[in-house]
């Protein structure tokens, strides 16, 4: 799949209003309403955190992301192109605009993956149910192997599982708020359409679980938006 194809499919499926027509190719600098009120991922994720975590941080990033494009003089309609393709910025620009496009981007993301208990399957079904384990052996190895490559994840950044090029199912992580899309960032095997992601960063969980990033990741299995990871791996593997 081309690559402007690939950002498109991927994109819009999971990231929802984070796209907006495919023909015009723009980043949406707006930030959609959560998808469920803050107080709803509880007791997982508490709504403080969620309040501070949307409110405070997801918001920077966004206002962050539109000074930056401003300083380069770079319009919303190539704004898409630029988080697969940060090398190809001017290099005064790749810093802040890799940062602050990837911390939109992964937060739209982060969003929609989440829902409250029992609202949704409490588990993968269906053919991602099917590929995990084929991939990994069981959903409890998948858990456990995602689970490590969030707690080994040194500092801030995220866990991924991502679906590949040759359409195989992968966990990696990266640091920051970088993601398997940023070609010339990301090691080229690590490169793929992100269906599910974990924040790592502290302010994700730190009011709740404070040093303990185990217990949070344990926790926020129960919250997982299955159907929408669903979602995002049957648009990948068209």
């Amino acid at each position: 799949m081309k690559r402007r194809a690939f950002l498109t499919t991927s994109t819009a499926a999971l990231a929802g209003s984070l796209i907006v027509p495919a023909s015009s190719h723009a980043l949406d600098l707006t930030q959609a309403p959560l998808p469920y009120a803050p107080e709803a991922l509880e007791p997982h994720i508490d709504a403080l955190t969620m309040n501070i975590h949307f409110g405070k941080h997801h918001a920077a990033y966004i206002t962050k992301l539109g000074d930056a494009l401003k300083a380069a003089s770079i319009s919303k309609t190539d704004a898409i192109e630029l988080i697969s393709d940060i090398k190809a910025l001017p290099a005064a620009s790749q810093m802040a605009i890799r940062n602050n496009g990837g911390g939109h981007v992964n937060h739209t993301w982060f969003w929609k993956w989440m829902a409250p208990a029992g609202s949704g399957p409490a588990a993968p079904e269906g053919k991602l149910a099917a590929a995990i384990q084929n991939t990994f052996t069981s959903i409890d190895d998948f858990k456990k192997l995602f689970g490590e490559a969030g707690v080994k994840r040194f500092g801030s950044g995220w866990a991924w599982l991502i679906v590949t090029k040759d359409g195989k199912l992968k966990i990696t992580s990266t640091p920051n708020q970088d993601n398997p899309l940023m070609k010339g960032i990301v090691d080229e095997a690590d490169l793929g359409t992100p269906i599910l992601g974990l924040d790592v960063w502290e302010h994700a969980y730190y009011l709740k679980y404070q040093n303990k990033r185990p217990d949070y990741i344990a926790a926020w299995w129960n919250v997982v938006n299955w159907t929408e990871v669903a979602k995002g791996y049957a648009a990948a593997k068209v």
